[in-house]
């Protein structure tokens, strides 16, 4: 009920709502008959629907390129992931990964739920993979083994300096960036972005992950996994699990905020590399996750839930931004927006105000030096408007619809499959 709270409160977003749900069950549908690709987007869609939906409507052999490539990155990240792996086990497996790709019989038992399924049944991945143009595979094989050896690194060694940090995510992330790249420039449709615009699009989205997942992180069982920059929080606790302690509740607030400043600083690398690309889809399909990401910050910074649950953007949101960003203009829209939502909430107090505001200042000047803002369609931030009666009555009619469908067959299960979407 609480999504149906959301959608009264928020009546605008049903319709891209009921959009998006259209949307999954079609893409859904449009899995290939082929054994190894079946396998290879239904997979994707148990491990990221919202990924394997942007990832759709990408040409069809950039598309199997780059679902291949996240697999192929989401079974190492398994294997890291996977704390009950011996380190002994775990480092060769991590360094020869890339190796493993080219064999069709390789499969590793590790992981919980659909990434221990990727993992037994690892070998469509690897099919597909062999299906690939060469250059496909070249990029996928090289980025797949400089993360491994990135990977493989920092399990004999924390995070300690912020350049520790930024050096973790780009192994994890930023290499993402860079393979993703080649690929777009492997179709002839994109020009080869430069290395360091690339590696901040993946540190951006990385650090914005870390942030948000502190508290899975830092529960993990057998083993807690620790991301955030000794560098910076031994500025405010001990030891790093004391951030979720009630009585640091002031000093992990302010550990936040200083994780959330760090991670701005990528935001106009990331706006450099999105005004440069040609290609719609590629457009969307980057665009989409950089939204989230500086909305999931705004939602994240000084805000104490962090570390007591789980923060996230509204589904409503979400179905929104994917919805409307089509175009340069609603990117800066998005970013200016959320950079809006984020400046009332920097509290004078805060030991990392000042650098704060200069950030979100920074990305709210190169969001209107752009120009575009009026041309946007993306609005994240909304006035009241006269809509809002209208999309309520239209929302109640719906439902009305719905029920009446439901008194007149008796189906228990329709009732079942609103209130799922709800």
């Amino acid at each position: 009920m609480g999504s149906l709270g959301a959608i009264l409160k928020h009546p605008d977003e049903f319709y891209p709502l009921l959009k998006l749900k259209m949307a999954v069950k079609e893409a859904e549908k449009q899995i290939p008959p082929e054994l190894h690709w079946g396998f290879c987007y239904s997979m994707l869609h148990k491990v990221s629907r919202s990924f394997a939906l942007v990832i759709q409507q990408l040409g069809t052999e950039l598309r199997n390129a780059v679902c291949v490539f996240y697999l192929v990155l989401r079974a190492l990240d398994t294997v890291e992931d996977d704390t009950s792996i011996a380190t002994d086990v775990k480092l060769p497996i991590l360094r020869d990964f890339h190796k493993h790709i080219y064999d069709r019989d390789w499969h590793f038992a590790c992981g919980t739920k659909h990434y221990k399924v990727l993992m037994d049944e690892f070998h469509h991945v690897s099919t597909a993979f062999l299906e690939l143009d060469r250059g496909y595979q070249v990029a996928i094989e090289e980025i797949t083994r400089r993360m491994g050896a990135g990977m493989a690194k920092f399990i004999c060694n924390e995070v300690e300096t912020i350049g520790d940090y930024d050096e973790y995510c780009h192994y994890v992330a930023g290499l993402v960036g860079l393979g993703l790249s080649k690929l777009f420039h492997n179709t002839g449709l994109e020009d080869l972005a430069s290395d360091d615009l690339s590696n901040s699009m993946g540190l951006f989205l990385q650090k914005t992950n870390i942030i948000r997942d502190y508290l899975e992180d830092i529960n993990e069982i057998p083993k807690c996994r620790m991301f955030w920059p000794r560098e910076i929080w031994s500025k405010y606790v001990n030891k790093l699990e004391d951030l979720k302690y009630e009585e640091n509740s002031e000093k992990a607030v302010q550990c936040l905020n200083d994780m959330v400043t760090n991670a701005l600083f990528h935001v106009e690398d990331c706006l450099k590399y999105m005004s440069d690309l040609r290609d719609p889809a590629i457009f969307r399909f980057c665009a989409i996750p950089q939204i989230m990401s500086i909305g999931t910050l705004a939602i994240c910074y000084n805000n104490l839930q962090v570390f007591r649950g789980v923060v996230k953007m509204r589904r409503g949101l979400t179905a929104i931004v994917i919805d409307q960003t089509n175009t340069m203009p609603d990117v800066y829209g998005a970013f200016y927006d959320f950079a809006c939502m984020m400046k009332p909430k920097v509290d004078k107090r805060d030991p990392n105000a000042t650098k704060t505001l200069s950030r979100i200042e920074a990305i709210q000047k190169i969001c209107m030096d752009s120009g575009t803002l009026n041309k946007r369609k993306l609005h994240v931030v909304k006035n009241k408007s006269a809509y809002t009666p209208i999309m309520m009555v239209v929302f109640f009619i719906v439902l009305a619809v719905m029920f009446a469908r439901l008194s007149a067959n008796r189906q228990n299960n329709y009732l079942s499959a609103v209130m799922a979407f709800l």
